[in-house]
C-alpha cells in the first residue's frame, strides 16, 4: 500500500523545508518517493534548486526522488477542456461560450487543482503504483481545508444542479458525475489512517498553535484523524548566549509546554538552524538533525557571507507617505505569505494612524483572522471601536456569514425584480456552490471600501494566493458581465447589484495616491520570491507594490554570538535582495524578545517604525 503524507500548516512555518527533508530521507533509504505540491505559490523548485513544473520530474542527485508542482493555470485549462469536451460536440458555440465563462472564476481553479491532486490518491493508479511514498506539500492551512472540504460541497452542488438546470459554476453536472465518485474515493483515502498521515508543522507561538488547533478541528469534521506534529524553529542552546534569543527561548518554553498539554498526537521537534535550507545537501543535513538527533551547532554558520553591522538606511518620509491619507482617503492592503506578520504590520499601522488623529478602520478578509489576538481585544463581525484607542475601529469578515447575507440579498433582489420562481430556484442552486463564500467575502470587502466615512482603511488580507483571487474577481466580473454565473436565468442579477460599486473600487486599488499594497516578508528566500511572484501577478491587473515591510529583523546590536551573527548576515543578504526586487520604501519590524500583543506594545512599535509628529518635529530642528 502506498503511504501518503500530507504536510500542512500555515505558510511560513517551514512546511516545504520539512516536506522536502522527509522526501530526501525516504528516497535515500531506497523508497521510490514522489513529492507533490498543491500550493498556488509553490517553492519546491526554490528548495531543490532546480526546475520542476507541472509534470513529474526526477530530482537531480537524489535517486528514487521525483517532484511535481501542480500549476493552477494549466490544471484549470486541463479540467475545463475535459469537462467541456462533450458539451462542445453537442451544443451551439453561443451556449458553449456561456458555460465556459461560467467556469472561469477562482472556484474552478481551486477545484481543478484538487482534481489533479486526487489523481495521486487513486489506488491502484498508474502514476502512484510506482511509488512507495507520496508526499504532499500542501497550501497554507485555510486553503488546504477548502480543498479537502470540496468533495462534500461538490456532492450538494452536483445534486442540486442535476435536478435544476444541469449547470454548475464548476462545470456541467452530467460531465462531472464521474469526478464526484473520484473525489469520494479520494476522501475515503484521506480518512484511512493505515495509509495517510497529516503532518502539521508549527512554531511554538500563540498564533501558530491556535491555527493548528483550528485546522485539526476542521479536518476532524471530515473524519480525518491521523495527525502528527513537527514543532519547528526551536532556538538552540548556543543561541541562548544572546539576551534577545535567550528571552525568546524562554517564551518558546512556555508554548512548548502548552503544545504538550493540548495536543495528544505524536510530536517531534526541529531546531532553528543558523542559515537557510536550500539544496539537497542542506536538506540531508537537516535530516541528520531531525531524524538522527545530530547537533545543529555551527552546521550552517559557514554558509553565510561576512557579517556587517551597518543597518539598511530607510527614508522615513517615503514610508510615511505610503500609509498616511494625502488630502483624501488612503487604503493600505497588507499582503504576503502566511505567518510573515501581516496581522502585526496591519495592527501597528492602524494604531499609529489612529494616534495621528485619522479615523481608521482595520479589517481582515483572512478566514483565520488573528486581529483580536494581536490587538488583545475582541474583533467581531460588525464594525466596533477598539477599546482604549480613539479613532480606531475593527471588524472581521466571516466568509460563511458573508455568504449567507450575500445569498439572501441576491435572492431578495431577484424577487423584487419579478423573476419567476423557476429562475429563483436555479439561482438558489448556484448560490449554494463552493464559489459563494469567496465571492461573498469580496462583496463585503467592496462594501467597506466604498464607505466615505474613514480617513484610513487598513486591510489585513488573507495569504497571497487567496488575496489575489479576491482582487482579480472584480476584473473578471467586469469582463464577464453578460455571460457569467447567472446568464442562465436571463439576467445577471448578482452583477447588476455589484457592478455599481466595482468600478470605483477597482480604480481606487490601482491609484497609488489612494491605495498602497504593502508586501510583508521575512528576509528569507521563500517569502521574498512569494511576494515577488504575487506582485507580478497583481501587475497584470494594474496594481503595483507601494511599500515593503521586512519583519523580524535582528537588531544590529544583538548580533553578539556566532549563531546570531550568521542569521543576521543572512538577513542582510536578503534585505539587499528585497531592495533590488522591490524599488519601493521599506519599513522594518524588529525581532523582539516576546510576541507583539496589546495596544501599548503596538503603540511603541508604531513610534519606532514610523515615528510620530513630535518626533519628526524634533528631528527636523536638530
Amino acid at each position: 500500500m502506498t503511504q501518503y503524507i500530507f504536510f500542512s500548516g500555515k505558510g511560513g512555518v517551514g512546511k516545504t523545508s520539512m516536506a522536502c527533508t522527509h522526501a530526501v530521507r525516504y528516497a535515500d533509504e531506497g523508497k521510490r518517493t514522489l513529492i507533490v505540491t498543491t500550493d498556488p505559490a509553490s517553492n519546491l523548485s526554490d528548495t531543490f534548486e532546480q526546475a520542476i513544473g507541472h509534470q513529474i520530474t526526477p530530482i537531480t542527485s537524489v535517486p528514487n526522488l521525483y517532484a511535481m508542482e501542480i500549476d493552477p493555470d494549466k490544471a484549470t485549462q486541463e479540467y475545463i477542456d475535459r469537462a467541456m469536451m462533450p458539451i462542445r460536440a453537442a451544443f451551439p458555440p453561443q451556449i458553449v461560450q456561456v458555460m465556459e465563462e461560467q467556469m472561469s472564476g477562482p472556484c474552478t481553479a481551486e477545484v481543478a487543482a484538487f482534481d489533479r491532486f486526487t489523481d495521486f490518491l487513486e489506488a491502484p493508479a498508474d502514476n502512484t503504483a510506482a511509488f512507495d511514498v507520496v508526499i504532499f506539500d500542501t497550501a497554507p492551512t485555510g486553503h488546504t481545508i477548502r480543498l479537502l472540504e470540496l468533495p462534500a460541497e461538490w456532492s450538494q452542488s452536483i445534486n442540486a444542479a442535476s435536478s435544476g438546470n444541469g449547470q454548475t459554476c464548476i462545470g456541467p453536472a452530467a460531465a462531472i458525475q464521474e469526478a464526484k465518485q473520484k473525489y469520494e474515493r479520494a476522501l475515503s483515502a484521506l480518512r484511512d489512517a493505515r495509509s495517510t498521515t497529516f503532518m502539521f508543522v508549527l512554531h511554538p507561538e500563540a498564533i501558530s498553535i491556535h491555527e493548528t488547533q483550528r485546522a485539526i478541528g476542521e479536518l476532524r469534521k471530515l473524519e480525518i484523524q491521523n495527525f502528527h506534529l513537527i514543532i519547528n524553529s526551536i532556538i538552540p542552546p548556543e543561541a541562548g548566549q544572546n539576551p534577545l534569543f535567550a528571552a525568546r527561548a524562554e517564551m518558546q518554553t512556555r508554548y512548548l509546554s502548552q503544545i504538550e498539554r493540548e495536543f495528544s498526537f505524536p510530536k517531534q521537534r526541529m531546531t532553528m538552524v543558523a542559515g537557510e535550507i536550500k539544496g539537497v545537501e542542506r536538506l540531508r543535513q537537516v535530516g541528520k538533525i531531525f531524524f538522527d538527533g545530530e547537533p545543529a551547532t555551527r552546521m550552517f554558520e559557514s554558509q553565510n557571507t561576512q557579517y556587517q553591522a551597518a543597518p539598511l538606511a530607510l527614508p522615513l518620509e517615503d514610508v510615511r507617505a505610503r500609509i498616511q491619507p494625502n488630502g483624501h482617503h488612503r487604503t493600505v492592503f497588507f499582503t504576503g505569505k502566511g505567518v510573515v506578520g501581516k496581522t502585526v504590520a496591519s495592527c501597528i499601522t492602524a494604531v499609529w494612524l489612529a494616534r495621528q488623529g485619522y479615523k481608521t478602520l482595520l479589517l481582515t478578509t483572512d478566514p483565520a483572522a488573528h486581529l483580536g489576538d494581536v490587538l488583545d481585544s475582541p474583533v467581531g463581525d460588525n464594525v466596533a471601536p477598539v477599546g482604549g484607542q480613539p479613532n480606531l475601529w475593527a471588524v472581521k469578515i466571516d466568509p460563511k456569514a458573508a455568504a449567507e447575507t450575500y445569498r439572501d440579498r441576491i435572492i431578495n433582489d431577484a424577487r423584487q425584480r419579478g423573476r419567476p420562481e423557476s429562475a429563483i430556484k436555479v439561482m438558489e442552486e448556484e448560490l449554494n456552490s463552493p464559489c459563494t463564500e469567496e465571492m461573498a467575502a469580496f462583496d463585503k470587502f467592496i462594501e467597506y471600501a466604498s464607505q466615505d466615512e474613514w480617513d484610513s482603511i487598513i486591510f489585513d488580507t488573507a495569504p497571497t494566493g487567496h488575496t489575489l483571487r479576491l482582487l482579480e474577481l472584480p476584473v473578471d466580473w467586469s469582463k464577464q458581465i453578460d455571460v457569467k454565473i447567472f446568464a442562465s436565468v436571463d439576467a445577471t442579477a448578482a452583477d447588476d447589484v455589484a457592478k455599481q460599486r466595482f468600478g470605483k473600487v477597482i480604480e481606487m486599488m490601482r491609484d497609488p495616491e489612494q491605495s498602497t499594497f504593502a508586501f510583508v516578508m521575512y528576509p528569507e528566500a521563500t517569502p521574498i520570491l512569494e511576494a515577488w511572484r504575487a506582485a507580478r501577478e497583481l501587475g497584470t491587473v494594474g496594481i503595483r507594490p507601494g511599500m515593503v515591510v521586512a519583519n523580524m529583523i535582528i537588531p544590529a546590536d544583538q548580533a553578539t554570538t556566532a549563531f546570531v551573527q550568521s542569521r543576521r548576515a543572512m538577513q542582510e543578504k536578503y534585505l539587499a535582495e528585497i531592495a533590488e526586487r522591490f524599488p519601493v520604501p521599506i519599513a522594518q519590524i524588529p525581532l523582539l524578545s516576546k510576541e507583539i500583543k496589546g495596544l501599548e506594545m503596538l503603540t511603541e512599535l508604531g513610534i519606532q517604525i514610523y515615528q510620530d509628529d513630535r518626533t519628526v518635529e524634533k528631528s527636523l530642528t536638530r
